[in-house]
C-alpha cells in the first residue's frame, strides 16, 4: 500500500488524499452506532463516530484484515457543525479504535439517514495484500 501526495500538495491533517493498493478488496456496507443488538449506543455525535469505527473494524476481523489494510473511508453525517467543532474527540476516537492509519477519506453532508436518531454512518474499502 502507498500513500499518494501530488508534488507540491501539503500532507492532509488526518488522511490521505489517496492510496495505491494490490490484492483482495474488502467492501464495508455504511455502518452506524448500532451494536450487535441493532441498538444506538448513544445519542452523542463522538460516541456514534467511535462505534461505527468498532464495527467498521469488526466487519473487517471477519475477512482476515487489520485496520491498516483500510484504504477508503466515506462518512456520512446529517450536521457537519458537530464533526467540525469535536474534531479533536473525534480524533482521539479514530486513533484508539484505528491507530495512526489514514486513508483516503471524504465526508459528506446529508439531509438524513435511514436510521432514526443515527446521526453518522461511515462505509469503507480495504485492501488486503495477500
Amino acid at each position: 500500500m502507498k500513500t499518494l501526495l501530488p508534488q507540491g500538495w501539503s500532507r492532509p491533517r488526518g488522511y490521505s488524499n489517496g492510496i495505491l493498493a494490490k490484492g483482495q478488496t474488502i467492501f464495508v456496507a455504511g455502518q452506524i452506532a448500532w451494536d450487535e443488538k441493532n441498538r444506538l449506543v448513544s445519542e452523542d455525535f463522538v460516541e456514534q463516530v467511535k462505534q461505527c469505527l468498532i464495527n467498521i473494524v469488526r466487519v473487517l476481523a471477519e475477512g482476515g484484515a487489520p485496520p491498516e489494510t483500510l484504504t477508503r473511508l466515506t462518512w456520512y453525517v446529517t450536521n457537519k457543525t458537530p464533526y467540525l467543532a469535536r474534531q479533536p474527540e473525534i480524533g482521539a476516537a479514530y486513533r484508539e479504535v484505528i491507530g495512526e492509519h489514514y486513508p483516503a477519506m471524504t465526508l459528506v453532508q446529508v439531509a438524513d439517514l435511514l436510521e432514526e436518531g443515527a446521526l453518522v454512518e461511515i462505509e469503507a474499502t480495504a485492501v488486503l495484500p495477500w
